[in-house]
Formats: C-alpha cells, sequence, structure tokens
C-alpha cells in the first residue's frame, strides 16, 4: 500500500469500528435529561431566526450557556423531530471525526518528534485512536444524546489542537507546515466553538501553549515570541467563554460557590472520582449510568485513591520539567478534569461523560509505555511494535463487545436504570428514576417500591420522591396513604402544582370533596391554564353539591382542552341537574362526537330525550349504549322504556326480560314484564 493511502485506510478502519460498536443506538430512548428537552423544549423547534438558538433558555438545562449545543439539537430536531435517530446519528457523526482528529494528532506528533519521521506513527496514533473510539467509558457521552454537550465539545477540542499542528508541523513531503496561516485561523475559530459548547474548553489555549512547547519549540519563551498573536486571539476566546458562563446564572444556583454542597466535601469526592475514572480506563466494568450526588469523605475511602492521583501527579510534574511526553499526557488528563473537578456541581458530583476527552491521555500513554516496554524486552522496535498491535487489536475487540453490550442497556430505560441502581445503590436518583421509567411502562408496584427506596436513601427534603410515591399509591387504590405522601411533598415544595393537584384526587377517593377543594384551587394558582385540574375542580364542587360552580369549572376546562369528553358529560349531567335538558343534550352529543363508545353518555343522552318526550330519538342512544354494554341491565330496561313509549310492546318485553336475566332482583323490571303479561324467570 502506497505511504500516502495508508493513513486514508487506517482512518477508515477507525471509522467502521466505530459505526460497528454504535451501530444498533440508533432507536435508543431519549433517557434522563434529554427527554423533556428534545420533546418540550422550544428553543430547539426552528433553525431560523440564528438569534433564539443561540441564545438558550436561562433555565439550569444542559443547553443554557452553551449556544452550539442548542443550534446541534435543532438541526437534529429538523432532521427526525422527536424520532431519536438523527440525534444518536449526529452524536455518532461527532464522535467518529473526533476520533480521526486524535488519530491525526497523534500520528503527526510520533512522526515529528524522530528526525526524517517515525515508522511506528501510522500504527501506535492507529492504536490510541481505536481504543478511545470504542471505549465503553465514551458510551454516556455518545449513546446518551444530551451529552452531545461534552462529545462536540470534544470534536472542537481535539481539532483545535489538530489544526495548530497541522500549521506548525511540517508536511510530509516539504520542510515546512502546509498552508500554515490558514489552519492557525481554522485552530481559533474550532477553539472559539468549543467555548461556545461547553466550559471544559477553558484549558485548551494552555494546552495548545503546552503542546508547542513539549513538542516544537521546546520551551514556553520561544513558543510566545514565534506566535504570541496566535496565542492571544486564542486567549481572547476566554472574553466568550466568561460571557456565557456569566449569563447562567450558576445554573440556577447549583454549580459553584453557590451551590448547596461544601466545597471541601465535593474536593474530596473528586479525589476518589478520577481514582475512579482512571480504574475504568484499565478495566471498564462496572459502568454507572448516574451516580447521582454521591459524597465520598474519610481517609479509609480516600487513602488508595489519594496515592494513586499523588503518584500521577509527581510523573506529570516530572514529566514537565524534563519536558517530556508524559509530563504533556498527565496535564492533559489533569487540566480537562480541573473545571468539573474544582467547581462544585452539586446536581452530579461524579460521572463518566467528563472522561471523554481525558480518556485519551491515559490510552495514549498506555500504549507509549507499552511498546517501549516491548521494545525493551524484545531489543527491536517493528516487533515490539508488532506485539503491542496484537494487544492493542485484542483489547479493542474486548473493549468493542464491552461497548455494545453497554449501549444494548441504552434500548432500555428501565434496564439502564436498574443497572445504576444495582451498580450504585446508594444513589436515590437511580432509584428515583427507576420507579419513574417503571411508572411510565405501567408496573405501578414495582415503581413505588423504588420511590420508597429512594426515600429511605434520602428521607428529607426528597419532595420529588414522596410525590410520586403518592402517585404510585394513589392509583394502586391507597388513597389515605397517598395523601400522606402527597401533602408532605406539597409541604416540601408548594410549588408543585401536580403534587397540589393530585392530593385533591386522594382526598377525592376518601370521600373528603369540601378539603380537595381548595388543593385544585391552589394547583390553579400556580398554573391557571391547566384543564384537567380544572376538571378536577368541577368534580369536587358538584360532589358538595356547588352544581353552578361546577359547570363554571367545566366549561373552563372545555375552552382549554374541547376534545375532553368526560367534561362534556359531566357538564350534561350538571344541566339536567339544573333543569336545561337541551344543554344537557348538547353536551351528550358533543361527548359522544370525541368518544362514540362512552356508555354512560349514549345512556345519558337516552334519558335527556326520553325525559323530553322524544322517545324516537331516544331509541338511538339507548340501542348503541345496549351494543357497547349488553351485559349492563340498565341499559336495556331504558331501552324497554323508549320502546313501548314507541308502541313497540313485543320488543319492550324482550329488553325487560333481558333486564331481568342480568339482574334477578330488579324490581321495576319485573313489574313492566308482569303488567306487559310476559313471564319472566322466577
Amino acid at each position: 500500500m502506497a505511504p500516502s493511502r495508508a493513513p486514508l485506510f487506517a482512518g477508515g478502519l477507525i471509522v467502521l469500528a466505530t459505526l460497528a460498536v454504535y451501530a444498533g443506538t440508533f432507536s435508543a430512548p431519549f433517557v434522563f435529561d434529554a427527554a423533556p428537552i428534545v420533546t418540550a423544549y422550544p428553543g430547539i423547534r426552528h433553525l431560523w431566526p440564528l438569534g433564539p438558538l443561540l441564545q438558550p433558555a436561562h433555565d439550569g438545562s444542559t443547553v443554557e450557556g452553551r449556544p452550539l449545543v442548542n443550534l446541534s439539537l435543532a438541526v437534529s430536531y429538523a432532521m427526525s423531530g422527536t424520532r431519536p435517530w438523527a440525534y444518536h446519528a449526529m452524536n455518532l457523526a461527532i464522535h467518529g471525526l473526533a476520533a480521526l482528529a486524535l488519530f491525526g494528532i497523534v500520528r503527526r506528533t510520533l512522526r515529528a518528534r524522530a528526525p526524517g519521521g517515525d515508522p511506528r506513527a501510522l500504527g501506535l496514533a492507529w492504536l490510541v485512536a481505536l481504543l478511545w473510539a470504542v471505549h465503553p467509558l465514551q458510551t454516556e457521552s455518545v449513546t446518551y444524546v444530551i451529552q452531545r454537550a461534552e462529545s462536540l465539545m470534544g470534536l472542537f477540542y481535539l481539532f483545535t489542537l489538530y489544526a495548530f499542528v497541522r500549521g506548525v508541523v511540517p508536511d510530509e513531503a516539504t520542510s515546512v507546515p502546509a498552508r500554515a496561516g490558514a489552519w492557525l485561523v481554522l485552530a481559533w475559530l474550532s477553539c472559539l466553538a468549543g467555548m461556545a459548547t461547553k466550559e471544559v474548553m477553558v484549558s485548551a489555549p494552555l494546552i495548545v501553549l503546552l503542546y508547542d512547547r513539549a513538542f516544537v519549540t521546546g520551551s514556553f519563551g520561544e513558543a510566545w515570541r514565534r506566535r504570541r498573536g496566535f496565542y492571544g486571539a486564542l486567549a481572547a476566546s476566554w472574553l466568550l467563554l466568561g460571557w456565557l458562563v456569566a449569563g447562567t446564572g450558576s445554573r440556577a444556583g447549583t454549580v459553584g460557590t453557590s451551590a448547596p454542597l461544601p466545597w471541601s466535601h465535593y474536593a474530596t469526592t473528586q479525589v476518589y472520582a478520577i481514582a475512579r475514572y482512571l480504574r475504568l480506563s484499565v478495566w471498564p466494568h462496572p459502568l454507572v449510568f448516574d451516580y447521582g450526588t454521591t459524597v465520598v469523605t474519610g481517609w479509609p475511602a480516600l487513602l488508595g485513591p489519594a496515592l494513586i492521583l499523588a503518584g500521577v501527579a509527581v510523573i506529570t510534574l516530572a514529566g514537565l520539567v524534563r519536558n517530556r511526553t508524559a509530563g504533556f499526557l498527565g496535564a492533559a488528563f489533569f487540566a480537562l478534569l480541573a473545571p468539573t473537578s474544582l467547581v462544585p456541581i452539586a446536581t452530579q458530583t461524579m460521572a463518566e461523560h467528563r472522561m471523554y476527552l481525558p480518556l485519551a491521555a491515559v490510552l495514549a500513554a498506555l500504549v507509549l509505555l507499552l511498546e517501549r516496554g516491548a521494545a525493551a524486552v524484545v531489543g527491536r522496535r517493528p516487533a515490539a511494535l508488532a506485539i503491542v498491535a496484537l494487544a492493542g487489536v485484542g483489547s479493542a475487540g474486548t473493549l468493542g463487545a464491552m461497548t455494545l453490550r453497554r449501549n444494548h442497556l441504552y434500548q432500555d430505560e428501565v434496564a439502564l436504570w436498574a443497572d445504576s441502581a444495582r451498580h450504585w445503590p446508594g444513589n436515590a436518583r437511580a432509584h428515583l428514576q427507576l420507579g419513574d421509567a417503571l411508572h411510565r411502562t405501567g408496573r405501578i408496584e414495582a415503581a413505588a417500591q423504588e420511590f420508597a427506596r429512594a426515600l429511605i436513601l434520602q428521607p428529607s427534603g426528597n419532595a420529588i420522591a414522596r410525590y410520586d410515591l403518592g402517585d404510585c399509591l394513589l392509583e394502586e387504590g391507597h388513597a389515605a396513604a397517598a395523601a400522606d405522601q402527597l401533602a408532605e411533598a406539597v409541604r416540601l415544595d408548594p410549588a408543585n402544582g401536580e403534587a397540589s393537584n393530585n392530593l385533591g384526587n386522594a382526598l377525592m377517593a376518601l370521600g373528603r370533596p369540601q378539603a380537595a377543594i381548595p388543593r385544585y384551587q391552589a394547583a390553579l394558582a400556580l398554573d391557571p391554564g391547566a384543564a384537567k385540574t380544572r376538571f378536577n375542580l368541577g368534580n369536587a364542587l358538584a360532589a358538595t353539591g356547588d352544581f353552578r360552580g361546577a359547570a363554571a369549572a367545566y366549561a373552563a376546562s372545555l375552552r382549554r382542552r374541547p376534545d375532553n369528553a368526560a367534561a362534556d358529560f359531566n357538564l350534561g349531567n350538571i344541566e339536567a341537574q339544573l333543569g336545561d335538558l337541551t344543554a344537557a343534550i348538547g353536551h351528550y352529543e358533543a361527548a359522544l362526537r370525541l368518544d362514540p363508545a362512552y356508555v354512560a353518555a349514549q345512556d345519558n343522552l337516552g334519558n335527556a330525550l326520553f325525559q323530553e318526550g322524544r322517545f324516537a330519538e331516544a331509541l338511538g342512544p339507548y340501542g348503541a349504549a345496549v351494543r357497547l354494554a349488553p351485559g349492563n341491565p340498565r341499559t336495556h330496561y331504558n331501552l324497554a322504556n323508549a320502546l313501548l313509549r314507541c308502541g313497540r310492546a313485543g320488543e319492550a318485553a324482550a329488553e325487560y326480560a333481558a333486564a331481568v336475566r342480568l339482574q334477578p332482583d330488579f324490581p321495576e323490571a319485573r313489574l313492566m314484564l308482569r303488567q306487559l303479561g310476559a313471564a319472566g324467570p322466577r
């Protein structure tokens, strides 16, 4: 194979391997916080004008302060709406391009380190990029849609460095870089794009400078002397990042000094977390989708991780002093983790997606170390490279198989959260999310058990778990227990209108409509447009005898949601109760237009027509009620009455007899049979 084609072939193999391990993810559902952003967030519904797209809502969501993430989601939405395939396809494309950028960086760096080029560069770079692309640690940044923020930032970070390398490292065929100025401009633009994607990009200008010193100029002073204008432009990208971060308002108070988490607790947790990340880089099992708000304190748990980090830090410092590759890789590892390790993030103290880019430094160090060790043992570099290649390909196969299994979990949200709860059982949020997933699939009892576990793990202040548990208990018919949980949820979070509404439902189930009314009113004060709550308020008012108030509530519900057949039916009942049969008939007919199989509406329409003396017209809805509910004796009785008034005594007798067969102790039907001279069952 021609040397010029070898990199293309190697890159193609990386792309094919990446496609192979992620090909099954295109139908994976949206999980966790991706679902509300994709399905309900209005900020991604249109691609034009660009202004609103580049100014995401200040709501504490993942897209806040990250305009290019928001724009990319809007592109995916334009392609497939709320169907997941386009989101996964774009995530996969981002990851594949990032792997190719990493391949290019490592290959050109290794080749430039040796006079005349290093023949090992292609093979070693290919192994590093291949292992990085198929590693299971990457699944959270690729398959979990909303973590596109991490992978897209990673692509811009890597391309910034790749474009810089192309601009300063001589081309293969010449002694000078090709189109150096254009590549440096691209590096600057990519750095700006990364700053508009995620805050972890903050270290990119420093890492580029460190790369220049380590692999190109040999000193910071020489790097600055040659390219001070370029570094000034890179540093100016921090202004964009600072402006975007300032506009987030600390993400609703969950990030930074305003986060409700002591910095010391967060810092000790990061010691444990980084050591865990390093272990997972070598053997990625068990992976945990969500660690919740885990805090690790105390020396028994931190001694081992602290020693590991101290060792890595010493190697890094020594490498930096001596300007070795190990120093650059170690510094890149710590710099990439620094933003999420030093700034408290109360909602997520540990997360595997944070290793998306740092994993590249770890794998590069491992591959280079293995190659050097093999060379020391066998004494010949080609043989050493062959040993490393065999080990690397075998490792890539193992890692790829693990990635395939990991991606399979994302196909089932219940399985994904069950896996998190199993491997990190102290995480209350994992049990809470597992309960939500079970609830959505109709497994109410199992969901209630998970919500109860979440409350055991986090008994105080867990308003969401109490609300969810109360909701399940109400569906299971345990109204008293549901009312207790929902009342506590409302006390903990008075702004939760759904909790107030459901508390009202629990009180209604307990036969306490008077107590339910203020709960519905409180929910409506929070969300005046909630048609469901107005409907429930109408039920409570009707139960207390306030028919006019109930009619107003039903009418208001219908104005907001005119497709609610039950509201039309109930309003029809109220109008009939108030004596306005014409209005009642109109509402019954409206309910039946929405739901022709609504048996009670058919029956009550027949009743209203019967009361108006429109017996022949009543036959239609009565007959429909009998066809829809042939086992209901009352519908047969009502139809019989209408038939009798229409002079069809024989048919009426048959319907009375049917009513008696279904309900032998039906005195009115028996009486009518006797009066008609028909023999009913004894």
